[in-house]
C-alpha cells in the first residue's frame, strides 16, 4: 500500500481506536463470504441464462484492512480516490483462527472463522501485499 492510501486509512481508523490499541498492518485486501458452491452455481447460471456467450463469476470487492493488536477494521475502498469510503465491519481478534495460506500465482488467500460466528470471511491478498499477509497470518492462530 502507498504511503497516501496507507495515510487516508490511518485518518480514518484512528478515532475508532481504544486507549493503547495500536495499528500493525494495513493493506488492501480482497473479502469474500460466498461459498465455492454458490459461485460455481452463479457462474452456470450466468452462462445458461446468456445462451453461453458469458459466464459472470462475482469478484471480491477492494477492501482496506487495518489490523490492530486487539480488532480488524475493514473500509470499502474507492478505487478512484485512494481512500476508505465506509467502514464495513470490525472483528475483535479474540477467539479468531485462520486456515492454511492457499498460494497462487497472482494473489493468495486464506480463510478467517470465529466462534462467535456463522460465516467465514475469505481474505484474499494481491501478490504485492505478501509482506502483509504474512503478518496478518503470524498474528492469528492456525486453526485445528
Amino acid at each position: 500500500m502507498n504511503g497516501r492510501r496507507r495515510r487516508a486509512l490511518l485518518a480514518t481508523v484512528t478515532p475508532m481506536l481504544e486507549p493503547g490499541e495500536r495499528i500493525e498492518v494495513t493493506c488492501v485486501v480482497g473479502l469474500s463470504t460466498v461459498s465455492v458452491s454458490r459461485t460455481a452455481a452463479f457462474g452456470v447460471a450466468s452462462a445458461i441464462l446468456s445462451g453461453g456467450s458469458m459466464a459472470a463469476i462475482p469478484a471480491p470487492v477492494p477492501m482496506y484492512l487495518a489490523m490492530s493488536d486487539r480488532r480488524l477494521f475493514v473500509f470499502r475502498a474507492d478505487p478512484v480516490f485512494a481512500k476508505p469510503v465506509a467502514h464495513t465491519m470490525t472483528i475483535p481478534r479474540d477467539g479468531l483462527v485462520r486456515s492454511a495460506v492457499r498460494e497462487r500465482i497472482l494473489n493468495s488467500s486464506f480463510v478467517l472463522s470465529s466462534p462467535h460466528g456463522e460465516t467465514a470471511l475469505k481474505i484474499v491478498f494481491p501478490l504485492i501485499s505478501r509482506k502483509e499477509r504474512n503478518l496478518v497470518a503470524a498474528a492469528l492462530p492456525l486453526a485445528a
